[in-house]
């Protein structure tokens, strides 16, 4: 038996990408992202509280400090909005391909307006 003639599945080449593909794959992302986040943070924290030195305001105040704490920020807001997303297809709600569009550049945009809100409540506190 030839195998030669059987057809090939689709690649990622002619796979056209669609805006609740890419969500999905940005959500599983950002949730390992916050999860290695939180944990950091906790330790962190508890570096914090048991050393008497304070070194790590000097980590807060560098560009990578504000680089990391408005990508936090950022994945935090994309994940809590594109969970809540999720939760209204879960109500049965939004399954129609263009309101799934509508809601996926909703999510994005949203997104990083809501992490820029949160930074700079976060900045001037």
């Amino acid at each position: 038996m030839e195998y030669k003639k059987n057809p090939l599945t689709p690649h990622l080449q002619i796979y056209a990408w669609q805006i609740s593909s890419l969500l999905s794959i940005t959500h599983r992302i950002t949730g390992v992202i916050n999860a290695i986040a939180i944990s950091m943070i906790c330790i962190w924290l508890l570096l914090v509280i048991s050393s008497e030195k304070i070194i790590f305001e000097g980590i807060l105040n560098s560009s990578f400090g504000k680089f990391l704490s408005i990508s936090l920020c950022w994945t935090f807001s994309f994940h809590m909005l594109n969970e809540i997303r999720h939760l209204i297809w879960d109500a049965g709600y939004g399954f129609d391909p263009k309101i799934s569009k509508i809601t996926g550049y909703a999510t994005l945009i949203l997104s990083f307006l809501l992490a820029t809100i949160i930074y700079l409540i976060g900045v001037n506190l």
